[in-house]
């Protein structure tokens, strides 16, 4: 099974959701603020990180970013408000998904589940090489640019852009995106799809009142526009 980064300063949090991960038959790495996560996640193999927002030292959002900088391990935000800002922003730095507290450990175990049954890799395809006008994706190296420049998308981003891009013109739901990307068992808010996506359309620069890659269908989800 996995190994698991558990972050929160909270004692009797960490022992309780350790109990149902290890009941899991996970192995759970417990720490109690920012400096040690970072240190736990550069000297063993993490399979994903349940990162507590508000941890002492370096807070979870800057935890997020910097080991978004190098490492594409899955992580899980947890925020004990219901500030929609804090799950933006979670989200906006490279988490895969979040939950506000309290929540049952069985929800996270679940979000846990949908994790390690989806690989970190593009839609199938058999092209290698996708354009459009500017923009350039390469399949095999995992990699998206403009004019030659290359766009740092989260591994969801790009996921969620490939899924699009390699099926010009078909819509996809928000409910398939989320199967596609999150797992078949996620049942979080699907706000989290159209987060993603806001922030995939701000790096490739494409206005959603008149874009060029990403069109929004009403009350329906996402396309790869074809003209």
């Amino acid at each position: 099974m996995a190994t698991i980064l558990l972050v929160d300063d909270e004692a009797p949090i960490r022992q309780l959701i350790r109990a149902y991960l290890e009941r899991e038959g996970h192995s759970v790495v417990e720490v109690a603020d920012g400096h040690a996560a970072l240190k736990a996640h550069e000297s063993q193999q993490i399979a994903i990180i349940v990162l507590d927002l508000m941890i002492p030292g370096i807070d979870g959002i800057e935890v997020c970013r910097r080991v978004r900088t190098n490492s594409d391990v899955y992580i899980i935000m947890v925020t004990a408000r219901a500030d929609e800002v804090d799950r933006v922003v979670g989200l906006e730095v490279g988490a895969d998904d979040y939950l506000t507290k309290p929540f049952s450990p069985r929800e996270l175990v679940a979000r846990i589940r949908a994790c390690l049954r989806r690989p970190r890799s593009a839609a199938h395809t058999s092209a290698k090489l996708l354009r459009f006008d500017e923009l350039t994706i390469d399949l095999e190296g995992h990699v998206i640019r403009i004019h030659q420049e290359q766009v740092s998308l989260t591994t969801t981003e790009y996921q969620l852009v490939t899924m699009l891009a390699t099926a010009p013109g078909r819509l996809y739901t928000r409910a398939q995106l989320l199967d596609h990307v999150w797992g078949g068992s996620y049942y979080g808010d699907d706000h989290v799809v159209d987060v993603h996506i806001a922030n995939a359309r701000r790096k490739l620069k494409d206005d959603p009142s008149n874009p060029r890659f990403i069109e929004t269908v009403r009350g329906a989800g996402y396309r790869w526009r074809t003209t």
